[in-house]
């Protein structure tokens, strides 16, 4: 039955061409034209200054398989999060908005039909992840074209295992956000809840875990501000992983809390909202 949820909702949303645009495609494409455009008029520049002649670090090989790597990092910035919320707001609110559930409710259970939900907007979140991905490499060439630089691909185990670890990290990130957007979604009946809700969370929470931080007493390393900003606990995961003086100077037990952040920050709403649907009265929707 909850397969039967997921491929029904999956057909539903990608009939939906305009959501599905704006959640997978308009953030690479952007991106790839950007980065494109930055790069042609840094060569012209350094050309007119240098001549023929580009700086070291213009010139320099160029390993596709380590940028490759850097990338999975970066899966989780603001744009992906705040462009996949289309899609999922969509798919959240749009039996609310059109007032369809109740046509669909008796087909299956209630927890099967938002967890359906859930499972395409994993494969949603997926897609415009890869999407980007590819873009990100598109760019890289298109960076060693215009500065005719060397390209080789370095990919071994190391570089593969922290890639898989960063991939995965980022999208739990892009998923635990997405759970706000769906309790909201259940709470408020409302598409611009869903979508909103979750940007101002994020929002305050920078700023807790941010300039906030200082003067309310909050350090990184408690328990405190890693349960309360899962965006810090993100970025205490993804900096453990890439090592460095960063990932030394942090005190032991520190990767237990940020996890604790992301799977609370996960499963509670999640939890949450199955249980309010679960009672919630749907004969006017």
């Amino acid at each position: 039955m909850l397969a039967d949820a997921i491929r029904s909702e999956a057909y539903r949303l990608f009939q939906n061409r305009t959501a599905v645009f704006w959640s997978v495609f308009f953030v690479p494409i952007a991106g790839l034209a950007i980065s494109i455009i930055s790069q042609l008029l840094i060569q012209s520049k350094a050309v007119k200054i240098n001549g023929a002649n580009l700086p070291v670090e213009l010139g320099g090989p160029l390993d596709l398989g380590q940028a490759l790597a850097s990338s999975a990092g970066d899966l989780a910035n603001p744009a992906i999060l705040a462009f996949v919320l289309i899609g999922a707001a969509t798919l959240y609110a749009g039996d609310y908005r059109w007032e369809t559930w109740r046509l669909i409710s008796a087909r299956n259970s209630r927890p099967n039909l938002l967890l359906g939900k859930v499972g395409v907007v994993k494969l949603l979140t997926l897609a415009a992840m890869l999407v980007f991905l590819l873009a990100a490499s598109m760019a890289d060439v298109a960076k060693a074209a215009i500065f005719d630089r060397p390209m080789a691909f370095t990919f071994g185990a190391e570089q593969a295992a922290d890639f898989a670890l960063l991939f995965l990290l980022s999208f739990v990130r892009v998923v635990q956000f997405l759970m706000i957007s769906l309790l909201a979604a259940t709470v408020t009946r409302s598409l611009v809840a869903a979508l909103f809700v979750p940007l101002v969370l994020g929002v305050a929470q920078s700023f807790l875990g941010g300039p906030l931080a200082g003067p309310l007493g909050l350090e990184t390393g408690d328990w405190l501000t890693q349960l309360l900003v899962p965006g810090l606990a993100f970025d205490t995961l993804k900096a453990l992983i890439q090592g460095g003086m960063a990932a030394a100077a942090m005190p032991d037990g520190l990767a237990l809390k940020a996890l604790t952040s992301l799977a609370l920050w996960t499963l509670a709403p999640l939890a949450a909202a199955i249980g309010w649907f679960s009672r919630q009265d749907l004969s006017k929707e």
